[in-house]
């Protein structure tokens, strides 16, 4: 019987390839190929030509089995030459938020839900940074023994801080109690909340050495060793999903909460940006001018956009996490937009912040997504296409028209009245809460779209908890039939 073998075309490449195979692949792979490949060749021959005698049966076996013994060659020498490649990232199944929904009780108030979507609602919804905190006697009383990350990283802790300002106010929002900083934290930086600094890393992030090491010790933490150093940002990019593992106390605090509002009022995710965390762990404590990120990203962006590259995908990871365990909707919030001149920010925050979004929303396309540029107003016009439905704006900003500039672009603004109203006498907060609305809104006989009420960087520890209460009925009232 004859037999045509098909012709192999060797192409420069795989001609590359196989030699850098055979030179660089060790005498035992490439005869286990060979074995494995002449298996398979052989397979496919008929019997009757495996079993013909004669010395050209034999060799026409030998020139079958060639290529397959280029092939597996070539295949010893991808492994060798391709094997730092960082795996690719697992495709996950979109998630809605009507499956999430289902596993907890129903929601009796989808106010803030019903605004970042553009619905009618009854009121306008309001809630506020840091409404779980400092200025509460109860907040103190019950964290008096307890230091401020084991409060994080406990979910009975976290959720009876969260719920707390429940038993005061009628809120239309709570936020999981924890901090930004737990990202670090989990990328292995060690963090401090030390009373009358704040936050400290007690070793600043200031070289590529230290970097490269926190990349190492993540590839570790997953089992992966052994790629040169330029290559380990792929890897720990791809494993992003299991680093975020690190912070599973916040995803059952979450859990634990949005089971015990029993449908009161949604729960909010959170994070900090790229560049917010950045600028924490690079300038290690409070500061005024910001000089070694300054330093940084004129000196060495590169290094600067590959710690961010991380931050970034870690940040998404945690939000899709927070999803998944009940948040009903998210905000990133960008604290050191400030920091940057608005060329920079659109440089070294911008991209990272819409990468968030992004992956988020591919995972869970219909989650609501908040973005805070503090202290940034020149950022609003740069947001009002991106994948954010809201942006949450600071006291620096008209509140009517960035409401128009924004229901404009089909998103909703969320803030943003100063913070120092609260020092006012009780009563005054009800009427400078009014005046505020009436000058952006009008009075008040209809109700705005796309908008939640809140209060500029949220409460301070010595403001009176009564004119939060104040604050929450004022926005209540306004536009409301009488």
């Amino acid at each position: 019987m004859a037999v045509t073998a098909a012709p192999v075309r060797a192409t420069p490449s795989l001609r590359n390839t196989i030699q850098r195979g055979l030179r660089t692949a060790p005498p035992t792979a490439i005869a286990a190929a060979f074995r494995l490949a002449e298996a398979e060749a052989e397979a496919a021959v008929e019997p009757e030509f495996r079993t013909a005698a004669g010395p050209f049966g034999e060799a026409s076996r030998l020139l079958l089995l060639l290529p397959a013994a280029l092939l597996a060659a070539a295949v010893v020498a991808a492994r060798r030459v391709w094997a730092p490649t960082a795996p690719a990232p697992v495709a996950m199944m979109a998630v809605t938020t009507a499956e999430i929904d289902a596993k907890f009780p129903p929601l009796k108030n989808d106010g803030v839900l019903r605004a970042i979507r553009g619905q009618p609602v009854d009121r306008i919804p309001v809630w506020v940074m840091r409404q779980a905190g400092r200025y509460l006697p109860e907040y103190v009383d019950y964290t008096k023994d307890k230091e401020f990350f084991s409060r994080c990283q406990d979910p009975e802790v976290a959720c009876t801080l969260t719920l707390q300002p429940f038993e005061r106010y009628d809120l239309d929002a709570g936020i999981i109690f924890s901090d930004i900083l737990v990202i670090p934290q989990a990328l292995g930086m060690e963090v401090k909340m030390i009373k009358g600094q704040g936050p400290v890393f007690p070793e600043a992030l200031r070289t590529r050495e230290q970097w490269y090491k926190i990349e190492r010790d993540l590839l570790a933490r997953v089992g992966v060793s052994g790629i040169p150093d330029a290559e380990q940002v792929d890897h720990v990019v791809a494993h992003a999903a299991k680093l975020a593992d690190a912070l599973s106390y916040v995803y059952d605090a979450i859990t634990l909460t949005r089971t015990r509002l029993n449908g009161r009022a949604p729960l909010i995710g959170f994070c900090g940006s790229p560049w917010t965390l950045f600028v924490y762990a690079v300038e290690a404590k409070k500061t005024k001018t910001y000089t070694e990120v300054s330093k940084m990203i004129f000196t060495d962006p590169e290094f600067v956009h590959r710690i961010l590259k991380v931050m970034a995908h870690v940040c998404a990871e945690y939000l899709i996490r927070q999803v998944k365990a009940g948040a009903q909707m998210l905000q990133v919030f960008d604290s050191h937009a400030n920091v940057l001149p608005p060329k920079q920010w659109r440089e070294f925050s911008l991209p990272y912040l819409t990468l968030i979004a992004e992956l988020v929303k591919k995972e869970c396309p219909d989650i609501p997504m908040i973005v805070l540029p503090k202290d940034a107003p020149f950022a609003l016009e740069f947001l009002t296409d991106s994948p954010y439905d809201m942006v949450s704006i600071d006291p620096t900003l008209d509140l009517g028209k960035s409401h128009a500039k924004l229901l404009a672009a089909g998103k909703g603004v969320q803030g943003n009245m100063s913070p120092t109203t609260m020092y006012a006498p009780t009563a005054k907060v009800t009427e400078l809460v009014t005046e505020y609305l009436a000058d952006a809104f009008g009075d008040g006989s209809e109700i705005p779209k796309r908008y939640i009420a809140n209060l500029g960087s949220g409460m301070n520890p010595d403001m009176d908890p009564a004119n939060l209460g104040a604050f929450v009925e004022a926005i209540h009232a306004f536009g409301k039939k009488k």
